[in-house]
Parts: structure tokens; C-alpha cells; sequence
């Protein structure tokens, strides 16, 4: 059965981008690897196998590719947060501080219900910024994030200060920019 090591190997480390000095982790590698991506949504079912949710919610982009047969096996309703302007109705919206600028997302107020218990779904957590908003984004609709999920962890960014009091799961952490 294929492993963490699987895993390791399909992520690909590509210095300098998108600037000078930034280490980026490449999960598109993974997804060209069908044991691999395999091996992340099963790992997924495992660790949420029980868990009371009444939706997935998934960030833009790569939180959709992860996210999507996770609901669908759970048959549970998908939850798209989208950068600003991709969605056509009415929308709640939160914008957020990013290493290098700011950002905003959305989400279709008609997708998120109050007491709803939802598990928020990401490709990488990093600072842990995009998430916060993904959490106060689904607040603001009456939903409740119950857990958040990510292939990759970078935990030396200090993710846990921005989710702190949240379960945050990640099938493989890396502490340091090392390529």
C-alpha cells in the first residue's frame, strides 16, 4: 500500500517562485500520480470516517480537486469558496492579508446553512491566512468548521496561531524551506 513516502516523492519543490527566496510545493505531481492521489483521499475517508458533517467546503483551486471525491463518497454537498467575482449569485465575502498582498473569497449564501457542521479543505496550509477567512467566511452563514484538512503542512509558518482551537489534519508536514 503506497505511503507518506509515496507522497513525498510526487511533491515537487521549485525554488524561487513565484519570487526570489520562496520555496514552493508543488501538488500538481501528486495529482500526475494516480497512487498518490488515491492514497490522500483515502487517507481522508480514514480520518473523517464517522465524523457528523453536513458539508465539505474547498478553497480555490486545488482545495476543489481534493475536496470534490471526498464529498462525493460521503455524499455530502460541496461548498465552493471562490476568489472574488467568480460567483454569479449572491455571495457572502471576506477579504485577507497575504504574504505578498491581499486577497478576497466568496461563498454562495444559499450553499451555506446555519448550523451547519463542515469540514474546510485545502491543498497546502501554510501561514494558515486563507483559512482563518475560509472559517470566518463560513461563520458569517451560520456554519460551524469542525476540521480542517490539508495534504501539506508547513508548520515552521505558524499555521496553529491562525487556527488555533481548530483539529487541523495534513498527510505530510514539512519544517522547513528545504528543496
Amino acid at each position: 500500500m503506497p505511503g507518506p513516502d509515496l507522497l513525498d516523492a510526487a511533491i515537487r519543490r521549485i525554488p524561487d517562485f513565484p519570487r526570489p527566496g520562496i520555496l514552493f510545493y508543488d501538488i500538481t505531481g501528486v495529482l500526475a500520480d494516480p497512487a498518490a492521489f488515491s492514497y490522500c483521499i483515502d487517507r481522508m475517508l480514514e480520518q473523517y470516517k464517522g465524523m457528523a458533517l453536513d458539508g465539505v467546503a474547498v478553497i480555490e483551486s486545488r482545495g476543489f480537486v481534493f475536496g470534490a471525491p471526498f464529498a462525493r463518497e460521503r455524499r455530502l454537498p460541496l461548498i465552493l469558496l471562490r476568489k472574488k467575482g467568480k460567483l454569479p449569485g449572491e455571495t457572502w465575502r471576506r477579504s485577507f492579508a497575504l504574504e505578498y498582498g491581499e486577497d478576497t473569497l466568496e461563498v454562495h449564501k444559499s450553499d451555506v446553512r446555519p448550523g451547519m457542521r463542515v469540514l474546510l479543505v485545502d491543498d497546502l496550509i501554510a501561514t494558515g491566512g486563507t483559512l482563518a477567512a475560509s472559517v470566518g467566511l463560513l461563520a458569517d452563514g451560520g456554519a460551524k468548521v469542525v476540521g480542517v484538512f490539508g495534504v501539506i503542512g508547513l508548520p515552521f509558518l505558524h499555521y496553529e496561531e491562525k487556527l488555533a482551537g481548530l483539529p487541523v489534519t495534513t498527510l505530510i508536514q514539512f519544517h522547513g524551506e528545504c528543496a
